[in-house]
């Protein structure tokens, strides 16, 4: 039986995650997954790829606000209501999306551009901001956060114990799941069997599994560390058995069609 046995959400884009053992699925997703994104100051969208430290940045539910902490930093707080506190909307980019967003102010600006080491402000997607999914996969586009295109990722751990296994035959070391950054993972099921899935009931809510998830260098960080161990693992290996025209694939990206709340433990049914 298919079963969820992992929850995750990153509120800030690229940054750190947070497990969870029940959680809220929104219009956009998974409540306050990627809602909060690091720009330049022209308004264009920083992750991993561009600056690895952004794995050390670690949110984190306080007083009914977002606590945000560092190495070497003390913790600072932003208003967990998008409208709320906004120094001024702004136009953001994140890939080929222009978005709407509230910038949280100079003070956690100058905070996070201290330990990144560049000029960047914090901004968080403005309630009423339109984004879409792309069409290119579905003909039925749903509104989603900052995330990269989708509203979640989901991962099966039989295919992480897969890759592993095909790592150690090459004299690498293993990896643990958050290198992929997932949503939700799922255990109970042949290795890579997620490829064939179109449309799941997860905890009763309906999906559709839209389509293969094309892996970048961000897969390299080491997530605890924000260091790069091996410059080409684990895409080299992955290369070798999962590459496509657009990349080399691990996870599925899913679109929810309903809202509602997911749970460890929640069953998954393949519906198609």
């Amino acid at each position: 039986m298919l079963r969820v046995t992992g929850l995750y959400t990153y509120p800030i884009k690229s940054c750190g995650g947070l497990s969870h053992d029940a959680v809220d699925l929104l219009v956009r997703g998974l409540r306050d997954d990627r809602r909060w994104l690091i720009i330049t100051p022209d308004g264009q969208f920083v992750t991993q790829r561009e600056n690895a430290k952004l794995a050390l940045i670690q949110p984190a539910y306080a007083d009914g606000m977002l606590q945000i902490s560092a190495p070497g930093h003390e913790p600072v707080r932003v208003s967990l209501d998008a409208d709320a506190d906004g120094v001024a909307t702004r136009r953001v980019v994140v890939w080929k999306s222009t978005c709407d967003a509230v910038d949280q102010g100079d003070t956690i600006a100058a905070w996070l551009s201290d330990f990144l080491g560049q000029s960047v402000r914090l901004v968080k997607q403005a309630d009423a901001d339109g984004r879409l999914t792309s069409t290119s996969h579905t003909d039925q586009p749903a509104p989603v956060s900052f995330a990269d295109g989708y509203p979640l990722l989901l991962a099966n751990s039989a295919s992480l114990a897969d890759l592993n296994d095909r790592l150690l035959a090459r004299d690498k070391d293993t990896l643990l799941m958050n290198r992929f950054r997932p949503n939700v993972v799922i255990d109970g099921a042949a290795a890579w069997a997620e490829d064939g899935w179109t449309r799941l009931l997860i905890g009763g809510v309906p999906f559709d599994s839209v389509k293969p998830c094309a892996r970048c260098e961000i897969t390299t960080i080491e997530q605890a560390t924000a260091t790069v161990p091996d410059y080409q693992e684990p895409l080299a290996t992955l290369a070798t058995f999962r590459k496509q025209p657009k990349g080399v694939m691990f996870g599925q990206n899913i679109i929810h069609r309903a809202v509602g709340a997911l749970h460890i433990g929640d069953r998954v049914e393949v519906v198609a």
